[in-house]
């Protein structure tokens, strides 16, 4: 599902991510990430997939709503459990985004 973002402009997180073999407890953890994510303020919406590269983009409406989730204690122990455990490397970008545009049936 394509995330329902307001009018530009906004902010996008930008992760992308290559997993070890090992990816027990990930899936759970990713849930719960999104959950927490979705209440956080200046949440706007999430765009996720997962083949050989992970990329999930977050939408959020400004830089101090995501300094504050990138600050959360769930969110950080997401974060250690992640470079431990389940990531062989990870990228994060942080984009502005000036125009949206598209689509839908």
């Amino acid at each position: 599902m394509l995330a329902d973002t307001p009018e530009p402009p906004y902010y996008a997180v930008i992760f992308t991510s290559l997993m070890r073999d090992d990816s027990a407890g990930y899936a759970a953890m990713a849930n719960k990430m999104l959950t927490l994510a979705q209440d956080q303020p200046g949440f706007l919406g999430v765009e996720s997939a997962r083949e050989e590269i992970g990329i999930t983009v977050s939408y959020w409406a400004d830089l101090e709503a995501i300094r504050a989730w990138k600050r959360d204690i769930d969110h950080r122990e997401a974060q250690r459990l992640g470079r431990e455990r389940w990531y062989a490397a990870y990228r994060t970008r942080i984009a502005r985004v000036e125009r949206d545009y598209g689509f839908d049936h």
